[in-house]
């Protein structure tokens, strides 16, 4: 009796071992599609992280396009000035709302 239930288990198990292999093997072709996007998002989160390292790397091509079109510069900053304040703002709103839910 043990033994037909030590047998059947192993069976199981042999089947489930399997399955997981083939469900990895899936998974892995699945994700496939998700390596370029995922490799960009890495490429520029560490572009964004060495600039945050390397604040002054922006001064001059800033003070470059201020130099070379000062109307450009000004209505870019000034979207730059209205895209920070929405982003702040959308943040405060979040913050707000979450600690409303708890």
């Amino acid at each position: 009796m043990s033994s037909d239930r030590d047998v059947q288990l192993a069976l199981r198990r042999q089947r489930l071992v399997m399955r997981s292999a083939q469900l990895r093997l899936t998974l892995a072709g699945q994700a496939e599609v998700l390596r370029a996007p995922l490799a960009l998002a890495d490429t520029a989160r560490a572009g964004v992280q060495w600039l945050r390292q390397h604040p002054y790397a922006l001064i001059g091509p800033v003070m470059l396009l201020a130099a070379l079109r000062p109307a450009r510069a000004l209505r870019w900053a000034g979207r730059l000035w209205w895209g920070w304040r929405t982003f702040r703002q959308t943040g405060r709103w979040l913050a707000a709302l979450q600690t409303q839910r708890r």
